[in-house]
């Protein structure tokens, strides 16, 4: 079944109006018609957890899903009717956040797409000392909605309930701080050797807790941005014998604690 967002002001006693380009997505692309079904969610814009609130700050995660059918397309709308509403129960019981060295080409946009599906809730590219790409300050501001674009399309398409946002690119320094108040902050490091101690703090994760996931970029981190991030609490694990890329490693993560949590 097709899954769309709306705005809280899109939602009124028993339909919806669905407004802008998901109306051509619906009515020329889907070529949907009256009577057909779709479920459709609330966009979220909860603050992250651990926000001046401090650490124990249970997030909220979940949002209203309504299902609905298409009532008509009146005007440049596409008028929906409501069945039912329930709280969405597609997300994971902890806010996780990754930390993503900034990669060549178009890795990112995969990293993006795939940990949507994973149950990411927000991405922060990362610009450190092994980075050979970079995103210039003159194109951010394109790059960024085009990576916001491809996150919405990977929510819909997986039934999110929310759709995670990719901030603008911080140095290492700005992302240990944005980072310093989530309960958990893992490191995925190809010198990391202790599985026991890696399943200890998988182990650890409780769902309603926050996480911080940082993952080097090609060629991984250096020795140096590992130490710094131990040093403000960060805990490096290991992902087994084997060096994973940059676009594959938080990916086995996210998959991990999606199985752990769900």
């Amino acid at each position: 079944m097709y899954h769309f967002f709306i705005n809280s002001d899109q939602v009124e006693t028993d339909r919806i109006r669905i407004t802008g380009s998901d109306v051509n997505h619906i009515k020329n692309v889907l070529r949907m018609r009256v009577g057909e079904e779709v479920t459709v969610s609330v966009r979220s814009d909860a603050p992250l957890s651990g926000s001046a609130a401090g650490k124990s700050d249970r997030p909220s995660v979940s949002a209203m899903v309504y299902h609905c059918t298409i009532g008509g397309f009146p005007g440049d709308e596409a008028e929906l009717t409501i069945l039912s509403a329930e709280e969405g129960r597609n997300e994971l019981p902890c806010r996780i956040t990754l930390f993503q060295g900034v990669p060549k080409s178009d890795k990112l946009e995969l990293i993006i797409q795939k940990a949507v599906e994973l149950g990411v809730h927000e991405i922060v590219p990362v610009s450190m000392k092994r980075c050979v790409a970079k995103i210039e300050p003159k194109k951010e501001e394109a790059k960024l909605k085009r990576y916001n674009g491809i996150s919405e399309s990977a929510a819909k398409q997986s039934g999110r309930n929310m759709i995670p946002e990719v901030k603008g690119v911080m140095t290492l320094k700005q992302a240990m701080q944005y980072a310093g108040t989530m309960n958990h902050v893992i490191v995925p490091y190809e010198l990391a050797e202790n599985m026991e101690e890696t399943r200890r703090i998988i182990d650890g994760i409780q769902p309603g807790e926050s996480i911080a996931i940082f993952i080097g970029p090609e060629g991984g981190f250096e020795r140096s941005e590992v130490e710094a991030l131990m040093e403000q609490g960060a805990r490096p694990i290991t992902l087994g014998p084997r060096i994973l890329r940059t676009e594959t490693a938080p990916l086995m993560i996210l998959s991990i604690l999606g199985y752990k949590l769900s």
